[in-house]
């Protein structure tokens, strides 16, 4: 899968799976923007050999800046990654506005704002290709994550709109659905060995995804290799979602 001489932008792309998209997509010899709201992102991209642009995709305004900005710099636009994104798990009845407002604004606007802006520049060039990370969660879920899984079920929802939208002109908008992944959190997690059995005894395989994994995933649906595929969702959960009951929360 190549992606020689194109340039991506990814947000949230300094830590967590963002990072793992980020390496992947300059492995595969693309120039990279990082957009994040962490200043950490900086080192992180620069290690890459990427451009980083710290921004939170919560205010509209200043991720459409940041979007036009990185492709006046580098002179094309080939790729956007929507990963940056937030999840709580809250009981239904104890969950407030103020969280769904967060949500909404991280998992669903942003997305929609930045692929819209980004949508212009491809559409205008006549190539391009989206990749909206959405969640496991958008299809099967369980309790506590009711607004998490709404934002990843319009998502997914929404990128089906666009490819009709930008297809026409050439553009592709797919998402990318992982579940389990040893994002920073989940690894720190994972040194409990009860936390790690059980992480992955939800995978057929019994393993847990790393970020590259998901990486390389997204890097197909950036290149000509996922041509066939436009409006698609591509599951990355290694059968997590696959078998009814497992690990049923209402068991615990």
């Amino acid at each position: 899968m190549n992606l020689e001489g194109q340039h991506v932008i990814v947000t949230g792309a300094a830590s967590g799976i963002g990072l793992g998209i980020a390496r992947q997509v300059r492995a595969a010899g693309a120039a990279v923007t990082g957009l994040d709201r962490n200043p950490d992102g900086a080192a992180r991209m620069a290690e890459l050999g990427a451009e980083f642009v710290r921004v939170d995709v919560a205010e509209p305004d200043a991720l459409v800046a940041a979007i036009e900005d990185a492709h006046a710099r580098a002179g094309r636009l080939d790729g956007l990654v929507n990963n940056a994104g937030v999840t709580i798990r809250v009981p239904f009845l104890d969950l407030t506005l103020g969280q769904i407002e967060m949500l909404w604004q991280v998992n669903q606007r942003s997305v929609l704002v930045a692929s819209q802006a980004a949508g212009r520049i491809m559409a205008a060039a006549g190539r391009g290709a989206i990749v909206n990370i959405a969640s496991n969660h958008a299809n099967a879920t369980n309790p506590g994550h009711e607004a998490y899984a709404a934002t990843k079920g319009a998502i997914v929802a929404m990128t089906r709109a666009m490819a009709w939208s930008l297809g026409p002109n050439g553009v592709r908008a797919n998402t990318l659905s992982p579940g389990m992944t040893q994002t920073e959190i989940v690894i720190e997690a994972m040194k409990d060995p009860a936390n790690a059995a059980n992480f992955r005894s939800w995978s057929a395989d019994n393993q847990v995804n790393t970020v590259d994994e998901v990486g390389r995933a997204a890097v197909f649906l950036l290149s000509d290799a996922s041509s066939a595929l436009n409006g698609s969702d591509l599951v990355a959960d290694r059968a997590m979602s696959s078998l009814l009951g497992v690990n049923d929360t209402r068991r615990a």
